[in-house]
C-alpha cells in the first residue's frame, strides 16, 4: 500500500494568516495526554537537578566531581526530552487524506487506503483502518479526553463520508 511520508513539517517560513493550515479541514492533539507528559518532564528535571546538586555533599566513599553532577542532570534533561515526545501526536484531516503523526514522523493516507476509523473496547487510542486488514493508531485521539475525543471522531467520520462518496455520475 502507497503511503506518503513527511519528515519536515513545511518546505519553507509559515506563512503568516495559517495560509498552510488551509489544507486541514481538522487538526486533533491529545490534550490530558500532554499536560501529564509535561508535569513528568518538569519533575524529571526537578528530580535529577536536585540528585546532581546534592550528588557531592554525602561522604559515600565515593569521589563525585562537578562532571558528574553536570551529567546527573544531562540525564534528567535527556529523560524528560524522552517523556516530552510523547506530546508530538497529531492527526489532520483533509481533502489529500490523513495525515497520523503519533511519536516519529508524519505519514499521510489517501483517502482510497483508508477503510474507516474506530475505537476499539478497552483501548486508549482509536485506530485508523486501512484496506488490507492494516490498521494504524491514532495516539492524538485517547480515551481519557473524554468528549474532545468524541467529538474529534465525529468530525473524522464526517469528514471520512464527504471526501469518500463516489462521485456523481456523468448525465450526458
Amino acid at each position: 500500500m502507497p503511503v506518503v511520508r513527511i519528515w519536515r513539517r513545511n518546505d519553507g517560513a509559515r506563512p503568516a494568516g495559517g495560509a498552510a493550515d488551509a489544507e486541514w479541514d481538522l487538526e486533533v492533539r491529545p490534550r490530558r495526554a500532554v499536560l501529564t507528559a509535561r508535569i513528568v518532564a518538569a519533575l524529571i528535571v526537578a528530580v535529577f537537578a536536585v540528585g546532581g546538586i546534592w550528588l557531592r555533599s554525602g561522604s559515600t566513599g565515593v569521589n563525585f566531581r562537578l562532571a558528574d553532577q553536570l551529567a546527573m542532570i544531562a540525564i534528567g534533561l535527556l529523560g524528560a526530552g524522552a517523556v516530552l515526545m510523547l506530546t508530538r501526536p497529531r492527526l489532520r484531516v483533509g481533502p489529500r487524506g490523513v495525515s497520523v503523526r503519533n511519536i516519529l514522523g508524519d505519514t499521510l493516507f489517501g483517502w482510497e487506503h483508508i477503510r474507516g476509523v474506530s475505537f476499539p473496547d478497552r483501548k486508549s487510542w482509536a485506530r485508523l483502518e486501512l484496506v488490507g486488514d492494516d490498521y494504524v493508531p491514532l495516539l492524538a485521539i485517547r480515551s481519557n479526553d473524554k468528549a474532545h475525543a468524541a467529538q474529534a471522531m465525529d468530525r473524522l467520520r464526517e469528514l471520512g463520508a464527504k471526501y469518500t462518496e463516489p462521485d456523481e455520475p456523468n448525465q450526458n
